[in-house]
Formats: C-alpha cells, structure tokens, sequence
C-alpha cells in the first residue's frame, strides 16, 4: 500500500491515521476551490443534491496502490467519486475501508469489484 485517500472531512480523522498505521502516504480529498494547486475532480449524487471532491493532479503516480477510506458508506457516492479519481491518475486501487457501513443503501455492490472492509455493519 502505497497511499491512503479520504474525503474531507470525517474521513481525515481516522484516514491519516490508518495511513500512518501503514507507514503510506495520505492524500485529502477535498471540496472544490480549496487546494491550493491544479486538480482534478470528480462530481457524485448525493440523497440531496450533487457535490464533487477534488485532489491535485500530481497526488498519485501511475502504478500507486492506494486505499480508499472514509468514515461512513451508504450510497457508495463519495467513495466511488475516490475510485474515478484515483483510477483516473493512473493509480490502482486495492480497497476500500469504512468505520460503518450502511448496507441496507446498497453502496458495496456500486464499488465492486474492489474489496470493501466495515468495522461495523447496519442491516436492514
């Protein structure tokens, strides 16, 4: 594992430290207009409207594998948005690790065929 991304801003307080656990890298993903250098961007539905996350576009090199945390999963929008972006640079992707899961959303089955990890699940 080379990096670890996460969305801003739940994901940040256990992303960075799931990186450092790892001896990775940690990559923020966040809001548009907030980093200070080129990016890039990908845009994703959320229950309420659309919202989008963006990297810069030097963040990843090709060939980097790179797990994707965030603290919730419920759709799977804001983690696929990662996945597209992630891939999008060329890096590949080996997982993707939530503290939650929210199963009865369906956002697993949106992130296959990557692995994806839960800490705890909420069913039905």
């Amino acid at each position: 594992m080379d990096f670890v991304i996460a969305a801003e801003a739940r994901g940040f307080i256990l992303g960075a430290a799931v990186a450092w656990a790892l001896g990775a890298g940690f990559v923020p993903a966040r809001k548009p207009g907030k980093l200070p250098h080129t990016t890039v961007s990908a845009r994703y539905a959320l229950e309420y409207g659309i919202d989008a996350l963006e990297v810069h576009a030097d963040a990843l090199a090709g060939g980097a594998r790179v797990l994707i945390h965030d603290d919730v999963l419920a759709t799977g929008g804001t983690a696929g948005a990662l996945v597209e972006i992630v891939s999008g640079l060329g890096a590949e992707v080996v997982g993707c690790a939530f503290l939650v899961e929210l199963s009865f959303l369906g956002g697993r089955a949106r992130l296959a065929p990557y692995p994806v990890h839960a800490l705890i699940e909420y069913g039905d």
